[in-house]
C-alpha cells in the first residue's frame, strides 16, 4: 500500500494518491471531503468528473466536482448543500487515511471519512458526522457517488418469497416528483432494476428503495464498480424508508446509500460503512446475463 502525497491531479495541487499497485484512488484535501478518482491504474476513472470545475477552491455556493461526497440527510436545501470548498486536514494511520472536514458553521456538523484498502480490489470507507453543537440533531449519514457518464446502475429487486411470506411486502419502492417510471432509461426487471445515465438527457430521474440484499452496481464498458453496505432492519431510513437511491441527469449518475436516522448528542457521531470493489468485469444488460455474473460476483465478497 503506497501514499503519495501533494498529489497534482485534475487542476488540484496537493491531492492524496492511495495505490496497492493494482487499484488507485485520489482524495482531494483542498476541498472536501471529497474522492475523485478511482479505478485500475493507468486505466479509466470509473468515478464522474466536472472538468469546468477541476482545480477550483473556495466560494460560497455548493459545487459538485463529482467523485464521491458525504451528505446528511434528509435533503434541506439550506443545510444539505453546505459548500465543500475549503481545505481539510488529514491524517495517515499507516493502513488508514483519515479526512476531516473543519465544522459547518450552519449546522455545526463535521464530515470525516476513513479510507482503508483492502484485501485485492476493495477498499472500506467509513463515513462519520460528528455533531458539534451544544444539543443533539437528528440526522443520517449520506454516502453519494457520482459515476462516470454513459454507464448504468443495478440494483437489485428482493428476492420471490413462496407460501405465506408472499402476503406481505417486501420493500418500499420511493418515487419524486420529477420521477417517471415510463422513462426509457429505466429498465424494470424482475430481479433487477436498471438505470442508465444518457448524456444530454431532458429531465431527471431518480428512485430510492429499501434494498435488503445491501448493494449497487454501475456498469461501464468493460468496468463494474459495486458498492455495499449492511441494511440494519432496527434502523429508521430517512425518504420512507430508503436506503439506496439512484438519480440521474444530462450530466451525471448518482449512487447512494443513507445510514439510519439517529440523535446525535453533543460531542456524538454516526457512522456510516461502504464498502467498494471494481473488476474487469463487461455485463450485458439483459436479466440473465446480469444474473449469471453479477450475482455470483456478489456472493463472492
Amino acid at each position: 500500500m503506497d501514499i503519495t502525497e501533494n498529489y497534482k491531479y485534475g487542476g488540484w495541487e496537493k491531492c492524496i494518491r492511495l495505490d496497492n499497485g493494482e487499484i488507485e484512488m485520489v482524495v482531494l484535501t483542498e476541498v472536501g471531503p471529497r474522492i475523485i478518482r478511482f479505478g485500475f491504474i493507468n486505466d479509466i476513472n470509473v468515478l464522474g468528473e466536472n472538468k469546468e470545475q477541476q482545480g477550483k477552491t473556495g466560494g460560497d455556493e455548493w459545487t459538485i466536482y463529482g467523485g464521491h461526497r458525504l451528505w446528511h440527510a434528509p435533503e434541506d436545501r439550506k443545510r444539505t448543500y453546505f459548500p465543500d470548498n475549503s481545505p481539510v486536514r488529514y491524517e495517515w494511520e499507516g493502513k488508514t487515511l483519515k479526512v476531516m472536514q473543519d465544522i459547518e458553521n450552519k449546522t455545526g456538523i463535521q464530515k470525516e471519512m476513513d479510507i482503508t484498502f483492502g484485501i485485492g480490489n476493495s477498499v472500506t470507507i467509513i463515513h462519520r458526522l460528528v455533531n458539534r453543537n451544544l444539543w443533539a440533531i437528528e440526522a443520517a449519514p449520506w454516502a453519494i457517488t457520482v459515476m462516470a457518464r454513459g454507464g448504468r446502475a443495478i440494483m437489485p429487486q428482493e428476492l420471490y418469497k413462496s407460501g405465506d411470506e408472499s402476503l406481505k411486502p417486501v420493500r418500499p419502492l420511493v418515487l419524486w416528483p420529477y420521477t417517471k417510471m415510463a422513462d426509457e432509461r429505466f429498465a424494470w426487471g424482475n430481479k433487477f432494476i436498471q438505470l442508465r445515465q444518457v448524456p444530454g438527457a431532458k429531465e431527471k430521474q431518480k428512485i430510492g428503495a429499501l434494498n435488503t440484499a445491501g448493494w449497487l452496481a454501475y456498469s461501464i464498458g468493460k468496468f463494474l464498480f459495486i458498492k455495499r453496505c449492511k441494511y440494519d432492519p432496527d434502523m429508521k431510513y430517512p425518504d420512507f424508508g430508503a436506503n439506496m437511491e439512484v438519480y440521474t441527469d444530462s450530466e451525471v449518475l448518482e449512487m447512494e446509500t443513507l445510514g439510519g436516522l439517529a440523535v446525535i448528542p453533543p460531542g456524538g457521531s454516526a457512522e456510516h460503512v461502504e464498502e467498494w470493489h471494481i473488476f474487469m468485469e463487461e455485463i450485458e444488460e439483459d436479466e440473465e446475463s446480469i444474473d449469471e455474473k453479477l450475482t455470483w460476483i456478489i456472493k463472492q465478497l
